[in-house]
């Protein structure tokens, strides 16, 4: 498939992307990009051989599950795309996703890296802005990094994945990680209010090696060509809400790129917790908001979750926030957008269901929250007393088995997902 006549709009993969795909989304929006949601179904079908993009954006999420979705023929489909002369960006898990995997069904290969693995399994649960160093500037590629960047931007990344380098290939690192930023936590350690060497006092009292020195000279943001076509693929969130640098250099990309034409270089805070008034007031979603809230100020009330910043939550290590994050944002997505008649009909026929899993979802997250908190006050006096096997069987009720949508949360969140895409495709 040789992709000659590239049509000006901008195709994002939704497909196991939640909040990720969300945000990416709204960046569109802000930047007044035109952009079209595709699904997975649609591009093993065949859609790039009818509509040629002139980029194709795969937002974060799992690379796994994107790759469960693409199946066979979705990934050759957009091997294909890329080869013809298309544009791939993607972030995060959708960079994750064009790295060459071992078994070549679970990724697509676009670029002959692999994925690499942290020395500590601590290092992968790292959130907030880097600092980063920008040896792109140095190559033939020196065009894909604007030029009014400071010498070391802060860029955001929320539990990204690693690469690992390889010789050859002509993969150019664009940006390489430096420092943490003053919003950079691990799991749930604010960095930036530790003393002075408390990594190292750590590592040589308990032998626990978090300190994110393991970070520095690591590639963030990489470019190359496939076939006649290019990608970009960044473990940094370029299109993180109020992230200032991150945002222009997505504009900046969505230019050179792939010849768009940003209207702005920025995207707008997003408050996911309350805000303006709902554009789509119905009962259904006002009940869910209320439950919703429910959960949140039980688990911060008990110290189980925490304020990040404005879209986005934090918890305490082992509380399933991610998913929470999901259902919040999907929510706030889906009230501030008018309705449009698919999705009035979508949730008229699931309104009810999504009541009652949520209800169920509600008390049970409130008792699990209790548990945790519990089982964290007795740990030293009785550690038996909660038993974690029945911990464990609480969260699989409620969220699924670990790394995987389950329990109650999948109930709710499929139809949510579907309700935002109905919302954004119809925009």
């Amino acid at each position: 498939m040789r992709c000659q006549d590239h049509t000006p709009i901008l195709h994002l993969l939704w497909d196991a992307s939640h909040i990720w795909g969300i945000i990416a989304a709204r960046a569109a929006r802000a930047m007044r990009i035109p952009f079209r949601l595709v699904r997975s179904r649609e591009v093993a079908e065949g859609l790039f051989r009818r509509e040629c993009p002139a980029m194709l954006l795969v937002p974060g999420g799992s690379a796994r599950h994107k790759a469960e979705s693409l199946g066979h023929s979705g990934i050759g489909e957009i091997r294909d795309y890329v080869a013809g002369g298309g544009r791939y960006l993607g972030f995060c898990g959708g960079a994750g996703l064009a790295l060459t995997a071992r078994n070549p069904n679970e990724g697509l290969g676009i670029c002959p890296w692999r994925r690499g693995r942290f020395d500590e399994p601590m290092q992968h649960f790292m959130s907030g802005h880097l600092h980063v160093a920008l040896p792109g500037r140095e190559t033939p590629d020196s065009a894909l990094i604007p030029d009014n960047f400071s010498a070391t931007p802060g860029l955001p990344v929320w539990w990204p994945g690693r690469f690992a380098p390889e010789d050859g290939g002509g993969v150019t690192v664009l940006a390489t990680y430096e420092r943490p930023g003053r919003d950079f936590w691990l799991a749930d350690l604010a960095i930036a209010d530790l003393p002075p060497d408390t990594f190292a006092a750590w590592k040589d009292l308990y032998g626990v090696g978090m300190t994110p020195t393991f970070l520095a000279g690591q590639p963030c943001v990489v470019h190359g060509r496939f076939g006649e076509g290019e990608y970009v693929i960044s473990y940094s969130h370029l299109e993180t809400p109020d992230s200032p640098e991150a945002n222009r250099w997505l504009a900046h990309l969505l230019k050179t790129l792939a010849g768009l034409e940003p209207a702005c270089e920025c995207i707008p805070a997003w408050l996911v917790r309350g805000g303006t008034r709902p554009s789509w007031d119905d009962p259904v979603l006002e009940t869910l908001e209320k439950d919703f809230t429910t959960i949140r100020e039980t688990g911060l009330s008990q110290g189980l979750l925490f304020g990040r910043n404005d879209w986005l939550m934090g918890w305490r290590s082992g509380i399933p926030g991610a998913s929470l994050n999901n259902l919040w944002s999907a929510l706030r997505a889906v009230r501030e957008t008018e309705p449009t008649s698919a999705a009035v009909a979508f949730l008229e026929s699931h309104g009810q269901t999504l009541l009652s899993a949520a209800s169920l979802f509600r008390d049970g997250c409130t008792q699990y929250f209790l548990a945790e908190r519990l089982a964290q006050t007795v740990s030293r006096f009785m550690p038996e007393a909660v038993s974690p096997s029945l911990l464990n069987d609480q969260r699989a009720a409620l969220f699924g088995p670990p790394m995987q949508a389950g329990g109650l949360y999948k109930t709710i969140m499929d139809p949510l997902d579907e309700l935002v895409y109905l919302q954004f495709s119809g925009l």
